[in-house]
This record gives C-alpha cells, structure tokens and sequence, in this order.
C-alpha cells in the first residue's frame, strides 16, 4: 500500500502500477461519459454517488486507489471526499482518461455516445454562433447570450467547475438506462478483503 501524494500521478505511472495489479482504478465519471471511454479494469463510481454514501465508499475500498475523470477536477474532489472520511489512500490521475491513452494505456471506447467534454464544446460554441448571428439579424441585445456564454465559461475556468457539464448530465440522453443504484455500484467496488485474499 502506498500513502496519496497531493501531486497528480502521472499516466506513465498509473500504466505500471495497473500493469502489476498493485492499483484499483476508481472512474467517478458519470455513467454516460464512462460507458463511452474508460481505463480497461476501471470500476465506475460517479462522483454524486460517492458525495452520497462517501463513508461506505471509503470502508469498502481496498489499499492502492486511483481516482480519474475527465480532467482531475471531479477526481480531486472525491479524494477530498475520501480524505475527510478517513480514507487517505487515493492518489488522482493527471490529465484523465484521455492523457492515459496518450501514454499508451489500455482505454475501452464504444462508438457512438459523445464525452461530456465535447457535449460542453458543441452547446456553448452553438450558444455564441446563435447569439451572435441573431444579433445581426435581429436585436442586439441577442449578443448578451454570446457575452454571458463567454463569462460563463470564464467563470468555469477561474472556479474549476463547469456548470454546463452539470445540466448536460442531467439531460436524458446521458441518463438512459445507465444510472444503478448505490448498492450495486457499491457491491461492484473491490472490497479490502477481497484484495487481500
């Protein structure tokens, strides 16, 4: 077992330490963006899971945990989660799924669904197109859907969060038959006993 550093792990690591089984690779992306792409071997436990039942997630993980998302920023936040419960053993993936591709990692994809990130891109990059060309066809006052756009994502930069990302999760078509209750995905997390043996 290996005590988290507040310093990300980097891809190359996380390949070695998967490699030889010595960690357990925790997802807490929703279950959309993690049916779409996720670490081979990953266990899915979404972030609002894990906010609900954080102490039942930290009694139940084994030793060595890494966590991942997108970026490290929903990571970093169930880490915190952990710590606060008294589980101090997790370190977080820099750079996500996608940087642990780049580095040659083993990464399942499914064709077809669209990750969060690129579902963020295409509403706020097609909110600013609107905005902007209603406010040459019609009132200029259309352009504040453009300014508030671009300061909503200012603001998501400068806080690291990302409102949109949140209502987009929200939305069915990153729902559909893919939410489980928290007791399956806590049955599907590897229990410290079941390591051990």
């Amino acid at each position: 077992m290996t005590q988290a550093t507040l310093a990300p792990l980097s891809p190359e690591v996380l390949r070695e330490r998967t490699e030889s089984g010595a960690a357990v690779v925790i997802d807490v992306r929703t279950p959309a963006e993690f049916a779409v792409e996720h670490i081979a071997g990953s266990y899915n436990v979404p972030l609002d899971t894990l906010k609900e039942h954080t102490g039942d997630v930290a009694a139940r993980l084994p030793g060595d945990v890494v966590l991942v998302c997108a970026s490290g920023m929903r990571a970093t936040d169930a880490r915190e989660r952990l710590a606060a419960a008294g589980f101090t053993q997790a370190d977080v993936l820099a750079g996500g799924v996608s940087s642990y591709a780049k580095a040659g990692g083993d990464v399942v994809r499914r064709a077809g669904g669209w990750a969060m990130e690129r579902q963020v891109r295409m509403t706020a990059g097609s909110l600013v197109l609107v905005g902007a060309l209603a406010a040459q066809v019609g009132s200029r006052r259309l352009a504040l859907l453009s300014a508030g756009v671009g300061g909503g994502l200012v603001f998501s930069a400068l806080s690291n969060t990302c409102a949109m990302g949140s209502v987009l999760d929200r939305m069915p078509w990153n729902r559909r038959g893919r939410e489980r209750p928290a007791a399956e995905v806590l049955r599907g997390i590897p229990s410290r006993d079941a390591r051990r043996a």
